[in-house]
């Protein structure tokens, strides 16, 4: 499968999970926040892997939770998405923007740091050459 096809499929799927995520009646998947970060869809189509994110709540029950609503995502997959087969999924969670957040306190905790460094005495004077060429 050329790979434009595939990331196409994997955008589309990443799309529609989100769409379905939202009209879930699971009450873990409403009051976490969960939302769809990424899909990876094998070249078969038989599979797919999805990286989703949340804002609060138990990694783990909410993974239950995406179990437990697989047969409706897979059943929402199959009616909006024009593919030979509904992928199977499964969940992992997504940590980039854990990571993310903290590269930019670390980053942030640098510039603190060199803002409250004394700033180097700068001469007025412009250095000489020694070594007498002219």
């Amino acid at each position: 499968m050329p790979s434009y096809r595939k990331g196409r499929i994997n955008e589309a799927v990443a799309q529609e999970l989100c769409v379905a995520l939202r009209e879930a009646r699971d009450s873990v998947l409403a009051s976490a926040f969960v939302s769809v970060t990424r899909a990876e869809v094998a070249p078969d189509l038989k599979n797919a892997k999805i990286y989703f994110s949340y804002l609060t709540g138990d990694e783990k029950e909410i993974k239950k939770a995406l179990v437990r609503a697989q047969g409706m995502l897979r059943r929402h997959l199959a009616m909006t998405l024009n593919l030979r087969v509904t992928p199977e999924l499964s969940f992992t969670a997504d940590h980039s923007g854990e990571h993310g957040a903290r590269i930019s306190a670390l980053l942030k905790q640098i510039e603190e740091e060199r803002a409250a460094r004394p700033a180097p005495a700068e001469d007025d004077t412009v250095p000489t050459d020694e070594g007498g060429a002219q």
